[in-house]
């Protein structure tokens, strides 16, 4: 490289750029982003069957419940039926939810904390009974401030208030927001996980 001109290096380079931009583009001709569900198409209803709640806490059966069939009527590509009329059967069971602390102040005490909620959820094809997906650890989680950080978590986690699921079985407002928008990020992954399977 070192005998060529500074003309002949200027062109090689030039070349190399050149190349790579044609690599470029066929890479997002061939995988670029698509709309289209990965779903079979030959699926267009499906059912979700009532969450079941292993957890201590009541009022997340419901809420979650709701949040994920939201979602599928909300999109449209899955018309939401009853069972005996569904290509496909969505069954889950909320096996835990979880508070940790995150921060603390001077006197130790903490003032924001982490929610999560925790989902076995199954994808069934109702008319061969096939279990097309399985995944025990679907998770929902979500930062909440505490009383001792006299602040109020109040923000929306890129949903409209109307849109959250109510949660009233925490004794605080904060812990009460903050289940329901651990339940709607939850509700997010299991229809990302139907409509977006692989």
């Amino acid at each position: 490289m070192t005998g060529r001109s500074a003309a002949e290096r200027g062109g090689f380079r030039a070349a190399l750029l050149g190349c790579a931009a044609v690599l470029a583009l066929g890479a997002l001709a061939g995988c670029g982003y698509s709309t289209q569900s990965s779903l079979d198409p030959k699926y267009t209803t499906i059912a979700v069957s009532p969450f079941y709640d292993k957890t201590r806490e009541y009022d997340l059966q419901a809420p979650l419940t709701d949040a994920v069939i939201r979602k599928f009527i909300n999109d449209s590509r899955l018309q939401v039926v009853k069972a005996a009329d569904a290509d496909l059967l969505l069954e889950g069971m909320i096996t835990g939810l979880s508070r940790r602390g995150l921060i603390t102040d001077k006197n130790d005490e903490v003032t924001q904390s982490l929610m999560a909620v925790t989902a076995g959820v199954r994808l069934t094809d109702r008319a061969t009974g096939e279990v097309l997906w399985e995944d025990p650890g679907m998770t929902g989680e979500t930062t909440f401030y505490t009383r001792a950080a006299g602040l109020s978590s109040d923000r929306l986690h890129g949903n409209a208030t109307v849109f959250l699921p109510t949660v009233r079985s925490f004794p605080t407002d904060e812990e009460n927001r903050a289940a329901s928008q651990a339940l709607e990020q939850l509700a997010t992954a299991v229809f990302h996980r139907v409509v977006e399977p692989w």
